[in-house]
């Protein structure tokens, strides 16, 4: 009867575990880009270069990110999207992104 349940019990507890680790793989790949985006956009906000900023973003990005981005009015803004693979890609895919907004700072050159 205990091999029964087991039986029955086993798949349920598979799927558990295999939606777990695919929430965990997400939610890492959302906090990596909202990491990557705020570095790119912390980065232009000094007066750094867009290649700089690129940079920047992808080694804190997840793999495959891309980034987007520039000022818009007084305002920098960047996006950072990539497409997280949970289980090495045996499972479906899921596009996360992140957005952040910086200020410039200023320049020593005004008063």
């Amino acid at each position: 009867m205990v091999t029964a349940e087991i039986a029955v019990a086993m798949p349920v507890l598979v799927v558990l575990l295999a939606v777990a680790l695919t929430a965990v793989s997400v939610v890492a790949g959302q906090l990596r880009c909202v990491d990557a985006a705020r570095e790119a956009a912390r980065a232009l906000a000094r007066g750094e270069s867009m290649a700089s900023a690129h940079s920047l973003a992808m080694a804190a990005g997840p793999h495959g990110a891309v980034l987007s981005g520039g000022s818009a009015g007084d305002r920098i803004r960047t996006t950072v999207r990539a497409r997280v693979r949970p289980l090495g890609g045996y499972l479906p895919a899921f596009t996360v992104s992140a957005e952040a907004v910086a200020l410039p700072e200023p320049t020593g050159d005004q008063p």
